[in-house]
Protein backbone atom coordinates (compact mmCIF):
# COMPACT_ATOMS: atom_id res chain seq x y z
CA UNK A 1 0.00 0.00 0.00
CA UNK A 2 1.93 3.10 -1.02
CA UNK A 3 1.94 6.74 0.35
CA UNK A 4 -0.51 8.38 -1.50
CA UNK A 5 -0.41 12.46 -1.26
CA UNK A 6 -3.94 13.90 -1.11
CA UNK A 7 -3.73 17.43 -1.21
CA UNK A 8 -6.15 20.20 -2.22
CA UNK A 9 -5.38 24.10 -1.64
CA UNK A 10 -8.06 25.87 -0.10
CA UNK A 11 -6.70 29.26 -0.62
CA UNK A 12 -4.04 31.68 -1.31
CA UNK A 13 -3.67 34.54 0.77
CA UNK A 14 -1.17 37.27 1.20
CA UNK A 15 0.72 36.95 4.81
CA UNK A 16 1.34 39.52 6.93
CA UNK A 17 4.33 40.43 5.81
CA UNK A 18 6.14 42.28 2.53
CA UNK A 19 3.95 42.35 -0.59
CA UNK A 20 6.12 39.79 -2.28
CA UNK A 21 5.59 37.31 0.27
CA UNK A 22 2.55 34.79 0.01
CA UNK A 23 1.44 32.39 2.27
CA UNK A 24 -0.89 29.23 1.60
CA UNK A 25 -3.93 28.07 3.65
CA UNK A 26 -3.79 23.88 2.94
CA UNK A 27 -7.09 22.19 3.34
CA UNK A 28 -6.93 18.01 3.74
CA UNK A 29 -9.99 15.75 5.04
CA UNK A 30 -8.64 12.53 6.87
CA UNK A 31 -11.54 9.72 7.59
CA UNK A 32 -10.62 7.32 9.98
CA UNK A 33 -11.65 4.08 8.34
CA UNK A 34 -11.35 0.64 8.62
CA UNK A 35 -9.57 -1.12 5.73
CA UNK A 36 -8.56 -4.87 4.22
CA UNK A 37 -4.66 -5.59 4.79
CA UNK A 38 -4.25 -8.21 1.88
CA UNK A 39 -1.42 -7.00 0.37
CA UNK A 40 0.66 -8.02 4.06
CA UNK A 41 -0.68 -11.36 3.67
CA UNK A 42 -4.11 -10.55 6.16
CA UNK A 43 -7.68 -10.12 5.63
CA UNK A 44 -8.06 -8.58 9.04
CA UNK A 45 -9.14 -4.85 8.14
CA UNK A 46 -7.26 -2.38 10.11
CA UNK A 47 -7.88 1.24 11.12
CA UNK A 48 -6.34 4.21 8.36
CA UNK A 49 -6.20 7.24 7.02
CA UNK A 50 -8.51 7.44 4.01
CA UNK A 51 -7.69 4.19 3.55
CA UNK A 52 -4.39 3.78 2.91
CA UNK A 53 -1.40 2.13 4.99
CA UNK A 54 0.67 4.35 5.54
CA UNK A 55 -1.65 7.28 5.57
CA UNK A 56 -1.56 10.20 2.77
CA UNK A 57 1.05 12.56 3.23
CA UNK A 58 0.69 16.64 3.72
CA UNK A 59 2.96 18.65 1.68
CA UNK A 60 3.41 22.43 1.97
CA UNK A 61 5.84 25.22 2.63
CA UNK A 62 7.44 26.76 5.38
CA UNK A 63 5.54 29.46 7.17
CA UNK A 64 1.45 28.07 5.49
CA UNK A 65 -1.68 27.36 7.46
CA UNK A 66 -2.88 23.75 7.76
CA UNK A 67 -6.05 22.73 8.25
CA UNK A 68 -6.95 19.01 8.94
CA UNK A 69 -10.33 18.20 9.06
CA UNK A 70 -10.63 14.88 10.88
CA UNK A 71 -13.39 12.45 10.65
CA UNK A 72 -13.80 9.19 12.90
CA UNK A 73 -15.21 6.77 11.29
CA UNK A 74 -13.90 3.82 13.37
CA UNK A 75 -14.56 2.29 17.03
CA UNK A 76 -12.07 3.54 18.38
CA UNK A 77 -11.40 7.14 20.21
CA UNK A 78 -9.21 8.73 17.80
CA UNK A 79 -6.47 12.07 17.61
CA UNK A 80 -3.29 13.44 15.70
CA UNK A 81 0.00 14.16 16.77
CA UNK A 82 1.76 16.56 14.29
CA UNK A 83 4.97 15.44 14.64
CA UNK A 84 7.49 18.38 15.55
CA UNK A 85 5.50 20.88 14.48
CA UNK A 86 6.01 23.37 16.91
CA UNK A 87 2.59 24.67 16.85
CA UNK A 88 3.54 27.93 18.55
CA UNK A 89 0.28 29.33 20.35
CA UNK A 90 -1.46 26.49 18.60
CA UNK A 91 -1.45 23.81 21.46
CA UNK A 92 -4.76 22.95 20.75
CA UNK A 93 -3.61 21.33 17.70
CA UNK A 94 -0.85 19.09 18.51
CA UNK A 95 -2.93 16.34 19.17
CA UNK A 96 -2.13 14.05 22.21
CA UNK A 97 -4.93 12.34 23.79
CA UNK A 98 -5.58 13.87 27.11
CA UNK A 99 -2.65 16.17 27.22
CA UNK A 100 -4.02 18.88 24.90
CA UNK A 101 -7.47 17.54 23.87
CA UNK A 102 -10.41 15.05 24.66
CA UNK A 103 -9.76 12.43 21.68
CA UNK A 104 -12.11 12.83 18.74
CA UNK A 105 -14.91 10.08 19.83
CA UNK A 106 -16.41 7.51 16.81
CA UNK A 107 -18.84 9.94 14.78
CA UNK A 108 -17.46 12.88 15.74
CA UNK A 109 -14.72 15.25 14.23
CA UNK A 110 -12.22 18.57 14.44
CA UNK A 111 -10.45 20.67 12.72
CA UNK A 112 -6.44 21.01 13.53
CA UNK A 113 -5.37 24.58 12.35
CA UNK A 114 -1.58 25.41 12.93
CA UNK A 115 1.21 26.92 10.88
CA UNK A 116 3.93 25.81 9.95
CA UNK A 117 6.28 28.90 11.52
CA UNK A 118 10.00 29.41 10.38
CA UNK A 119 9.59 25.50 9.61
CA UNK A 120 11.10 23.03 6.93
CA UNK A 121 12.01 19.75 6.56
CA UNK A 122 10.81 16.37 6.67
CA UNK A 123 8.07 15.41 9.89
CA UNK A 124 5.09 13.32 10.14
CA UNK A 125 1.98 12.75 11.47
CA UNK A 126 0.55 9.98 13.88
CA UNK A 127 -2.49 8.80 15.88
CA UNK A 128 -1.39 9.47 19.25
CA UNK A 129 -3.67 7.24 21.73
CA UNK A 130 -3.79 3.98 22.63
CA UNK A 131 -1.64 1.77 19.84
CA UNK A 132 -3.51 3.00 16.94
CA UNK A 133 -0.37 4.67 15.70
CA UNK A 134 0.76 1.34 14.37
CA UNK A 135 -1.53 1.57 11.22
CA UNK A 136 -2.86 5.39 11.27
CA UNK A 137 0.88 7.85 10.61
CA UNK A 138 2.11 9.38 7.33
CA UNK A 139 4.56 11.75 6.44
CA UNK A 140 4.63 15.65 6.36
CA UNK A 141 7.02 17.49 4.07
CA UNK A 142 7.62 20.94 4.20
CA UNK A 143 8.72 22.50 1.33
CA UNK A 144 11.29 25.62 1.78
CA UNK A 145 9.61 29.28 1.10
CA UNK A 146 9.38 29.68 -3.01
CA UNK A 147 12.96 31.02 -4.33
CA UNK A 148 14.74 29.62 -1.11
CA UNK A 149 17.35 26.58 -2.34
CA UNK A 150 18.59 23.78 0.19
CA UNK A 151 21.56 24.05 1.00
CA UNK A 152 23.21 20.90 -0.48
CA UNK A 153 22.70 20.57 -4.45
CA UNK A 154 19.23 19.97 -5.75
CA UNK A 155 17.97 16.60 -6.19
CA UNK A 156 16.81 15.16 -9.36
CA UNK A 157 13.42 13.49 -7.11
CA UNK A 158 12.20 13.31 -3.47
CA UNK A 159 10.60 10.25 -2.27
CA UNK A 160 9.33 9.35 1.22
CA UNK A 161 10.36 6.44 2.77
CA UNK A 162 8.25 4.98 5.47
CA UNK A 163 9.79 2.42 8.30
CA UNK A 164 7.16 0.72 10.45
CA UNK A 165 6.30 -2.72 11.97
CA UNK A 166 3.30 -4.68 11.68
CA UNK A 167 1.19 -7.14 13.90
CA UNK A 168 -0.63 -10.18 12.16
CA UNK A 169 -3.41 -9.63 15.38
CA UNK A 170 -4.84 -6.74 16.34
CA UNK A 171 -2.54 -4.89 18.33
CA UNK A 172 -5.37 -2.81 20.96
CA UNK A 173 -5.61 -6.96 21.58
CA UNK A 174 -1.97 -7.29 21.95
CA UNK A 175 -1.36 -4.20 24.16
CA UNK A 176 -4.59 -4.99 26.11
CA UNK A 177 -3.77 -8.53 26.80
CA UNK A 178 -0.51 -7.29 28.02
CA UNK A 179 -1.43 -4.73 30.30
CA UNK A 180 -4.34 -7.51 31.87
CA UNK A 181 -0.89 -9.79 32.71
CA UNK A 182 1.53 -7.46 33.92
CA UNK A 183 3.45 -8.91 31.17
CA UNK A 184 5.45 -7.19 27.70
CA UNK A 185 3.73 -7.36 24.77
CA UNK A 186 4.13 -9.58 22.15
CA UNK A 187 6.75 -7.96 19.62
CA UNK A 188 5.74 -7.07 16.14
CA UNK A 189 5.59 -9.97 13.62
CA UNK A 190 7.66 -7.79 10.38
CA UNK A 191 8.75 -4.56 9.88
CA UNK A 192 7.82 -2.69 6.55
CA UNK A 193 9.13 -0.23 4.20
CA UNK A 194 6.25 1.99 2.88
CA UNK A 195 3.95 -0.63 3.73
CA UNK A 196 5.88 -3.35 2.43
CA UNK A 197 7.91 -6.38 4.16
CA UNK A 198 9.59 -7.03 0.95
CA UNK A 199 10.31 -9.89 -1.56
CA UNK A 200 12.59 -11.47 1.07
CA UNK A 201 9.92 -11.97 3.71
CA UNK A 202 7.57 -15.10 4.05
CA UNK A 203 4.78 -12.42 2.61
CA UNK A 204 6.12 -11.34 -0.51
CA UNK A 205 3.63 -8.64 -0.63
CA UNK A 206 3.43 -8.07 -3.96
CA UNK A 207 7.51 -7.91 -4.53
CA UNK A 208 7.82 -5.13 -1.74
CA UNK A 209 8.56 -1.46 -2.72
CA UNK A 210 10.34 -0.39 -5.61
CA UNK A 211 12.54 2.72 -6.17
CA UNK A 212 13.59 3.48 -9.61
CA UNK A 213 16.28 5.54 -10.26
CA UNK A 214 18.47 6.40 -13.31
CA UNK A 215 21.89 6.02 -13.61
CA UNK A 216 24.24 9.71 -12.79
CA UNK A 217 21.17 11.45 -10.99
CA UNK A 218 20.70 12.22 -7.37
CA UNK A 219 17.42 11.37 -5.31
CA UNK A 220 16.61 12.61 -1.73
CA UNK A 221 15.19 9.68 0.44
CA UNK A 222 13.16 11.57 3.22
CA UNK A 223 12.95 8.87 6.39
CA UNK A 224 10.93 8.29 8.52
CA UNK A 225 10.79 5.68 11.55
CA UNK A 226 6.84 5.29 12.12
CA UNK A 227 7.87 1.76 14.43
CA UNK A 228 6.11 1.17 17.81
CA UNK A 229 8.92 -0.17 19.20
CA UNK A 230 12.60 -0.14 17.44
CA UNK A 231 15.32 1.85 16.14
CA UNK A 232 16.12 0.62 12.93
CA UNK A 233 19.15 0.49 10.73
CA UNK A 234 18.89 1.50 7.26
CA UNK A 235 21.44 0.63 4.56
CA UNK A 236 20.96 0.18 0.74
CA UNK A 237 23.65 -2.36 -0.94
CA UNK A 238 26.37 -0.96 -2.75
CA UNK A 239 25.54 2.62 -2.02
CA UNK A 240 26.70 5.18 0.55
CA UNK A 241 23.91 7.62 1.78
CA UNK A 242 24.46 11.29 2.65
CA UNK A 243 22.96 12.95 5.54
CA UNK A 244 21.80 16.34 4.98
CA UNK A 245 18.76 16.43 7.91
CA UNK A 246 17.43 15.22 10.74
CA UNK A 247 13.95 16.14 12.28
CA UNK A 248 13.34 18.74 9.98
CA UNK A 249 16.44 21.11 10.78
CA UNK A 250 19.94 20.93 8.75
CA UNK A 251 22.98 19.39 9.29
CA UNK A 252 26.37 19.25 8.42
CA UNK A 253 26.43 16.46 5.34
CA UNK A 254 28.15 13.71 5.79
CA UNK A 255 28.61 9.60 4.06
CA UNK A 256 27.51 7.03 5.77
CA UNK A 257 26.37 3.51 4.97
CA UNK A 258 24.03 3.11 7.46
CA UNK A 259 21.30 5.35 9.15
CA UNK A 260 20.33 4.66 12.57
CA UNK A 261 17.01 6.19 13.16
CA UNK A 262 14.73 6.00 16.36
CA UNK A 263 11.22 5.93 16.70
CA UNK A 264 9.50 9.54 15.88
CA UNK A 265 13.13 10.58 14.23
CA UNK A 266 12.99 11.50 10.67
CA UNK A 267 16.57 11.92 8.50
CA UNK A 268 17.28 13.45 5.02
CA UNK A 269 19.89 11.49 3.05
CA UNK A 270 20.55 11.91 -0.54
CA UNK A 271 21.15 8.83 -2.84
CA UNK A 272 23.69 9.37 -5.50
CA UNK A 273 22.41 6.26 -8.34
CA UNK A 274 26.51 5.53 -9.31
CA UNK A 275 26.15 2.45 -11.28
CA UNK A 276 25.44 2.14 -14.57
CA UNK A 277 23.15 -0.75 -14.25
CA UNK A 278 21.89 -2.84 -11.49
CA UNK A 279 18.94 -4.15 -8.86
CA UNK A 280 19.97 -3.43 -5.14
CA UNK A 281 18.30 -4.49 -1.75
CA UNK A 282 17.23 -2.07 0.96
CA UNK A 283 17.43 -2.77 4.24
CA UNK A 284 15.71 -1.65 7.42
CA UNK A 285 16.75 -3.81 10.48
CA UNK A 286 16.61 -3.71 14.46
CA UNK A 287 18.68 -2.03 16.92
CA UNK A 288 18.95 -3.04 20.43
CA UNK A 289 22.25 -3.78 22.22
CA UNK A 290 19.97 -5.10 25.19
CA UNK A 291 20.24 -8.97 25.03
CA UNK A 292 17.66 -9.08 27.81
CA UNK A 293 14.78 -7.31 25.59
CA UNK A 294 12.84 -9.20 23.05
CA UNK A 295 12.41 -7.69 19.85
CA UNK A 296 11.00 -8.48 15.83
CA UNK A 297 14.24 -9.44 14.62
CA UNK A 298 12.97 -9.55 10.99
CA UNK A 299 14.70 -7.18 8.29
CA UNK A 300 12.14 -4.98 5.88
CA UNK A 301 13.60 -5.33 2.23
CA UNK A 302 13.06 -3.08 -0.61
CA UNK A 303 14.76 -2.42 -4.07
CA UNK A 304 16.49 0.07 -5.67
CA UNK A 305 16.07 -0.57 -9.22
CA UNK A 306 17.91 1.49 -11.97
CA UNK A 307 16.29 2.33 -15.53
CA UNK A 308 17.22 -0.46 -18.03
CA UNK A 309 17.83 -3.35 -16.01
CA UNK A 310 15.87 -6.48 -16.21
CA UNK A 311 13.45 -7.69 -14.20
CA UNK A 312 15.06 -11.18 -14.12
CA UNK A 313 18.95 -9.64 -13.18
CA UNK A 314 19.89 -10.97 -9.20
CA UNK A 315 19.42 -8.14 -7.04
CA UNK A 316 22.63 -7.16 -5.09
CA UNK A 317 22.30 -7.94 -1.78
CA UNK A 318 23.81 -6.83 1.44
CA UNK A 319 24.12 -7.23 5.28
CA UNK A 320 22.62 -5.73 7.96
CA UNK A 321 24.44 -4.58 10.98
CA UNK A 322 23.79 -7.23 13.57
CA UNK A 323 20.90 -5.90 15.76
CA UNK A 324 23.15 -5.06 18.91
CA UNK A 325 26.26 -3.25 16.83
CA UNK A 326 26.20 -0.31 19.10
CA UNK A 327 29.62 1.21 17.16
CA UNK A 328 27.60 1.17 13.97
CA UNK A 329 24.68 3.31 16.10
CA UNK A 330 26.88 5.30 18.43
CA UNK A 331 29.85 6.25 14.97
CA UNK A 332 26.33 7.85 13.47
CA UNK A 333 25.34 9.57 16.34
CA UNK A 334 28.81 11.20 17.02
CA UNK A 335 28.82 12.37 13.07
CA UNK A 336 25.69 14.54 13.64
CA UNK A 337 26.23 18.12 13.70
CA UNK A 338 23.88 21.67 12.86
CA UNK A 339 24.66 23.33 9.99
CA UNK A 340 25.26 26.54 12.42
CA UNK A 341 25.51 28.49 9.04
CA UNK A 342 24.47 32.32 8.62
CA UNK A 343 21.45 31.84 7.22
CA UNK A 344 20.28 28.38 9.67
CA UNK A 345 22.52 29.65 12.60
CA UNK A 346 22.54 27.02 15.76
CA UNK A 347 20.93 28.93 18.80
CA UNK A 348 22.30 27.25 21.48
CA UNK A 349 20.86 28.49 25.04
CA UNK A 350 23.91 29.79 26.89
CA UNK A 351 22.04 30.62 29.82
CA UNK A 352 20.30 28.11 31.90
CA UNK A 353 17.45 29.22 34.28
CA UNK A 354 16.35 25.29 35.06
CA UNK A 355 18.73 22.88 35.35
CA UNK A 356 17.11 19.15 35.40
CA UNK A 357 18.18 15.92 35.90
CA UNK A 358 15.54 13.25 34.47
CA UNK A 359 15.93 9.56 35.36
CA UNK A 360 14.24 7.08 33.07
CA UNK A 361 13.95 3.48 33.43
CA UNK A 362 11.43 0.60 34.38
CA UNK A 363 10.14 -0.87 37.06
CA UNK A 364 7.93 -3.02 39.24
CA UNK A 365 4.95 -2.34 41.21
CA UNK A 366 1.89 -4.57 42.78
CA UNK A 367 -0.72 -5.96 40.80
CA UNK A 368 -3.01 -8.17 42.33
CA UNK A 369 -4.83 -9.23 39.16
CA UNK A 370 -1.19 -9.96 37.36
CA UNK A 371 0.29 -12.92 36.40
CA UNK A 372 3.33 -12.82 38.93
CA UNK A 373 1.54 -10.46 41.79
CA UNK A 374 3.24 -7.39 39.81
CA UNK A 375 3.37 -5.48 36.88
CA UNK A 376 6.35 -3.56 34.69
CA UNK A 377 5.81 0.00 34.48
CA UNK A 378 8.38 2.62 33.40
CA UNK A 379 9.17 6.09 35.17
CA UNK A 380 10.79 9.41 34.82
CA UNK A 381 12.13 10.37 38.53
CA UNK A 382 10.72 7.34 39.85
CA UNK A 383 7.24 8.64 38.91
CA UNK A 384 4.88 6.54 36.49
CA UNK A 385 2.68 9.01 34.66
CA UNK A 386 -0.97 8.41 35.62
CA UNK A 387 -3.48 9.65 32.46
CA UNK A 388 -5.89 12.20 33.22
CA UNK A 389 -9.79 11.70 32.14
CA UNK A 390 -9.61 15.80 31.10
CA UNK A 391 -7.10 16.85 28.78
CA UNK A 392 -4.28 19.10 31.17
CA UNK A 393 -4.56 21.80 28.73
CA UNK A 394 -7.89 22.13 29.50
CA UNK A 395 -7.49 22.21 33.22
CA UNK A 396 -4.42 24.43 32.98
CA UNK A 397 -6.56 27.30 30.65
CA UNK A 398 -9.95 26.95 32.49
CA UNK A 399 -8.25 26.79 36.39
CA UNK A 400 -9.70 23.49 36.62
CA UNK A 401 -8.17 22.11 40.30
CA UNK A 402 -7.55 17.83 40.65
CA UNK A 403 -6.39 17.03 37.41
CA UNK A 404 -2.80 17.59 38.16
CA UNK A 405 -0.12 19.09 40.45
CA UNK A 406 2.86 20.75 39.16
CA UNK A 407 5.46 19.65 41.63
CA UNK A 408 7.06 17.04 39.19
CA UNK A 409 10.59 16.44 40.44
CA UNK A 410 13.35 18.16 38.94
CA UNK A 411 16.20 15.36 40.82
CA UNK A 412 15.42 11.88 41.15
CA UNK A 413 14.18 11.54 44.71
CA UNK A 414 16.78 8.31 45.04
CA UNK A 415 20.51 8.62 44.00
CA UNK A 416 21.76 5.86 43.36
CA UNK A 417 24.40 3.96 40.78
CA UNK A 418 21.87 4.57 38.12
CA UNK A 419 23.95 2.18 35.46
CA UNK A 420 25.20 0.32 38.22
CA UNK A 421 24.33 -1.70 41.22
CA UNK A 422 20.49 -1.44 41.52
CA UNK A 423 18.85 -0.67 44.87
CA UNK A 424 16.40 -3.50 46.17
CA UNK A 425 13.23 -1.60 45.79
CA UNK A 426 11.84 -1.75 41.83
CA UNK A 427 8.51 0.41 42.82
CA UNK A 428 7.67 3.56 41.19
CA UNK A 429 4.92 6.24 42.30
CA UNK A 430 1.90 6.90 40.89
CA UNK A 431 0.72 10.59 39.33
CA UNK A 432 -0.25 13.07 37.14
CA UNK A 433 2.69 15.98 37.85
CA UNK A 434 3.75 18.60 35.69
CA UNK A 435 6.91 20.95 35.42
CA UNK A 436 5.94 24.48 34.94
CA UNK A 437 8.26 26.63 33.03
CA UNK A 438 8.27 30.78 33.02
CA UNK A 439 7.87 31.77 29.47
CA UNK A 440 10.76 32.34 27.59
CA UNK A 441 12.67 30.41 30.11
CA UNK A 442 16.27 28.00 29.45
CA UNK A 443 16.19 24.70 30.23
CA UNK A 444 19.13 22.36 30.46
CA UNK A 445 17.97 18.87 30.76
CA UNK A 446 20.14 15.50 31.63
CA UNK A 447 18.20 12.05 30.43
CA UNK A 448 19.97 9.77 32.43
CA UNK A 449 18.87 6.06 31.46
CA UNK A 450 18.89 3.52 34.45
CA UNK A 451 19.29 -0.24 34.63
CA UNK A 452 16.25 -0.98 36.72
CA UNK A 453 15.32 -4.47 34.87
CA UNK A 454 17.23 -3.46 31.99
CA UNK A 455 19.45 -0.83 30.66
CA UNK A 456 17.87 0.26 27.14
CA UNK A 457 17.65 3.09 24.31
CA UNK A 458 14.64 5.16 24.79
CA UNK A 459 14.18 7.76 22.22
CA UNK A 460 12.64 10.85 23.92
CA UNK A 461 10.10 13.26 22.52
CA UNK A 462 9.51 16.29 23.57
CA UNK A 463 6.49 17.99 21.94
CA UNK A 464 5.96 22.05 21.13
CA UNK A 465 9.74 22.22 20.88
CA UNK A 466 13.06 21.83 18.77
CA UNK A 467 16.12 21.16 21.20
CA UNK A 468 20.11 20.96 21.00
CA UNK A 469 21.81 17.83 22.05
CA UNK A 470 25.10 19.15 24.25
CA UNK A 471 26.47 15.98 25.31
CA UNK A 472 26.11 12.38 25.67
CA UNK A 473 27.89 9.43 27.37
CA UNK A 474 28.02 6.12 29.08
CA UNK A 475 27.59 5.57 32.86
CA UNK A 476 26.40 8.23 35.48
CA UNK A 477 26.21 11.93 34.40
CA UNK A 478 29.42 13.58 35.92
CA UNK A 479 27.58 17.16 36.91
CA UNK A 480 31.55 18.30 37.60
CA UNK A 481 33.35 17.06 34.89
CA UNK A 482 30.62 16.53 31.79
CA UNK A 483 29.81 19.85 31.09
CA UNK A 484 33.27 21.07 30.21
CA UNK A 485 32.97 18.72 26.90
CA UNK A 486 29.65 20.06 26.12
CA UNK A 487 29.83 20.98 22.37
CA UNK A 488 27.59 24.52 22.35
CA UNK A 489 28.53 25.73 19.07
CA UNK A 490 27.10 23.70 16.30
CA UNK A 491 25.47 20.52 18.26
CA UNK A 492 22.48 18.44 16.20
CA UNK A 493 18.72 20.27 16.76
CA UNK A 494 15.98 17.88 17.20
CA UNK A 495 12.72 17.01 18.54
CA UNK A 496 13.41 13.15 19.08
CA UNK A 497 16.67 11.86 20.84
CA UNK A 498 17.80 8.86 21.52
CA UNK A 499 19.26 8.02 25.45
CA UNK A 500 21.93 5.50 24.81
CA UNK A 501 21.47 2.13 26.63
CA UNK A 502 23.40 2.58 30.28
CA UNK A 503 24.53 6.26 29.32
CA UNK A 504 22.47 9.88 29.49
CA UNK A 505 22.43 12.95 27.28
CA UNK A 506 21.85 16.36 27.93
CA UNK A 507 19.76 18.75 25.83
CA UNK A 508 18.64 22.41 25.70
CA UNK A 509 16.21 24.30 24.86
CA UNK A 510 13.85 27.81 25.28
CA UNK A 511 10.75 27.54 26.34
CA UNK A 512 9.22 30.04 24.43
CA UNK A 513 6.07 28.51 23.57
CA UNK A 514 2.88 28.61 25.82
CA UNK A 515 1.01 26.05 26.68
CA UNK A 516 1.19 21.97 27.81
CA UNK A 517 3.92 20.07 25.85
CA UNK A 518 3.99 16.50 26.30
CA UNK A 519 7.40 14.61 26.95
CA UNK A 520 7.74 11.39 26.73
CA UNK A 521 9.65 8.00 25.36
CA UNK A 522 8.72 7.02 21.80
CA UNK A 523 9.00 3.27 22.51
CA UNK A 524 4.94 3.10 22.79
CA UNK A 525 5.22 0.20 25.20
CA UNK A 526 7.07 2.48 27.41
CA UNK A 527 4.65 5.46 27.17
CA UNK A 528 1.81 3.06 27.92
CA UNK A 529 3.57 1.88 30.86
CA UNK A 530 4.10 5.47 32.24
CA UNK A 531 7.43 6.70 30.59
CA UNK A 532 6.05 10.57 30.23
CA UNK A 533 5.20 13.26 31.71
CA UNK A 534 4.54 17.46 31.08
CA UNK A 535 6.00 20.94 30.79
CA UNK A 536 3.75 23.94 31.26
CA UNK A 537 5.04 26.69 30.01
CA UNK A 538 2.88 29.77 31.31
CA UNK A 539 1.95 32.93 29.50
CA UNK A 540 4.84 35.53 28.53
CA UNK A 541 3.75 39.17 28.45
CA UNK A 542 0.93 40.51 26.04
CA UNK A 543 -1.28 38.54 23.60
CA UNK A 544 1.94 37.29 21.19
CA UNK A 545 2.98 35.53 23.97
CA UNK A 546 0.09 33.96 25.52
CA UNK A 547 -1.73 30.74 24.23
CA UNK A 548 -4.47 31.33 21.56
CA UNK A 549 -8.03 30.51 23.19
CA UNK A 550 -9.45 26.86 22.54
CA UNK A 551 -11.37 26.39 18.92
CA UNK A 552 -15.20 26.04 19.14
CA UNK A 553 -15.57 22.33 17.91
CA UNK A 554 -12.65 21.30 20.70
CA UNK A 555 -13.48 17.61 21.65
CA UNK A 556 -15.21 16.85 24.83
CA UNK A 557 -14.51 14.23 27.27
Amino acid sequence: MEVVRWIRVLLLVACLFPASVQCMVREYKFNVVMKNATRLCSTKPIVTVNGYFPGPTIVAREDDTVLVKVVNHVKYNVSIHWHGVRQLRTCWADGPAYITQCPIQPGQNYIYNFTLAGQRGTLWWHAHILWLRATVHGAIVILPKRGVPYPFPKPHKEVTVILSEWWKSDVEAVINEALKSGLAPNVSDAHTINGHPGPLSSCPSQGGFKLPVESGKTYMLRLINAALNEELFFKIAGHKLTVVEVDAAYVKPFNTETVLIAPGQTTNVLLSAAHATGKYLVAASPFLDTPAILVDNKTATATVHYSGTLGSTATTLTVPPPRNATPVAANFTASLRSLNSKKYPARVPLKIDHSLFFTIGLGINPCATCVNGSRVVADINNVTFVMPTISLLQAHFFKIGGVFTDDFPGNPPVTYNFTGTQPANFQTNNGTRIYRLPYNSTVQLVLQDTGMIAPENHPLHLHGFNFFEVGRGLGNFNSKKDPKKFNLVDPVERNTIGVPSGGWTAIRFRADNPGVWFMHCHLEVHTTWGLKMAFIVDNGKGPNESLLPPPSDLPKC
